[in-house]
């Protein structure tokens, strides 16, 4: 079993190992959620790299990754547990065939055998690598009651089945929850967790994201594609990109074999970036040529250094 990194540094490093960008104050997040044991609560726009954590972490532990991805009307019987009611019923016919005790035939019926286990009730069962990741992805998109379900888990790291009892966890899993803040989430729940706002990265670290994410990108193009990328989010649209329609865009580019951005590659690629008509609509053409022409101006005053 890969021991925990034992400081802010060594999770640094951790994280960077498997080319995640991390600035310190994450890293010192992610630190203390692994060693008090409790929930990391990331928060952010879409396309940050919240779930990226999650992933990172179970690769760089070796740990297994127990992923629940959240939507509306997620239920317990789909996050935790359910009974597998055919093999009960068969059990059930096998057993009054047999003359079975009643009490006998409840006690078979409702055992281990026939509960289906969820990616909740798994994250508490032991792993031989150590716990495992759970990464509860998207939580914003459930309903209260759910939310509220979850204060058990995240509070004493087990749940309770009315037919068997409560099921502890020996090791706490390493939980990850994200949240794009489509609504609030109580703030019961945020006080079991670590909080941390994921924001979108400044134009150095971006660069450094895209060097390791898309390498064949020169670094020519990979420069003039996030500051470009830079200069869109300090517009009022609808949905800025993030880092991931950063680097499917540079991948795209260098798809079409695009050796420097122009107002042609930008206009025929635009869908990768945006994901709204609207903005699409707003860019292209001449709006996207005079963003490029502040960015070509911009690098070319820069410091050859910089």
């Amino acid at each position: 079993m890969i021991a925990l990194p034992a400081s802010v540094g060594d999770t640094l490093a951790l994280l960077g190992s498997a080319d995640y960008v991390a600035d310190r104050s994450l890293a010192t997040a992610v630190h203390l959620s692994l060693h008090l044991k409790r929930p990391l609560f990331l928060e952010g726009e879409a396309g940050v790299g919240k779930t990226e954590i999650a992933k990172v972490l179970a690769s760089s532990l070796k740990r297994r990754l127990i992923r629940l991805q959240c939507y509306e009307g997620l239920d317990v019987s789909s996050a935790v547990y359910e009974w597998d009611y055919a093999r009960q019923m068969i059990e059930i016919r096998l057993a009054e065939a047999g003359e079975e005790d009643r009490s006998e035939i409840e006690n078979t019926i409702f055992s281990d055998r026939f509960l289906i286990k969820r990616p909740l009730l798994q994250a508490l069962a032991p792993e031989i690598d150590g716990p495992p990741v759970l990464l509860i992805d998207e939580l914003d998109r459930t309903d209260e009651p759910f939310e509220a379900f979850l204060l058990e888990l995240l509070s004493d790291f087990q749940v309770t089945i009315p037919e068997i009892g409560t099921i502890r966890a020996e090791h706490p899993p390493i939980v990850v929850i994200t949240s794009n803040r489509t609504r609030e989430i109580h703030d019961a729940l945020k006080r079991r967790c670590f909080y941390y706002w994921v924001d979108y990265p400044n134009a150095e670290r971006e660069l450094e994201i895209l060097h390791r994410k898309a390498p064949r990108a020169s670094a020519e193009m990979s420069r003039e594609v996030v500051e470009f990328v830079q200069r869109l989010r300090k517009m009022d649209l609808f949905k800025l990109p993030g880092i991931a329609e950063t680097i499917d865009w540079a991948e795209a580019l260098m798809q079409l074999d695009v050796l420097e951005l122009t107002p042609e590659a930008i206009n025929d690629t635009l869908g990768v970036l945006l994901k709204y008509q609207d903005d699409i609509a707003r860019i292209q053409g001449s709006e996207a040529a005079k963003l490029l022409e502040q960015v070509k101006a911009e690098i070319a005053a820069a410091p050859r250094d910089a």
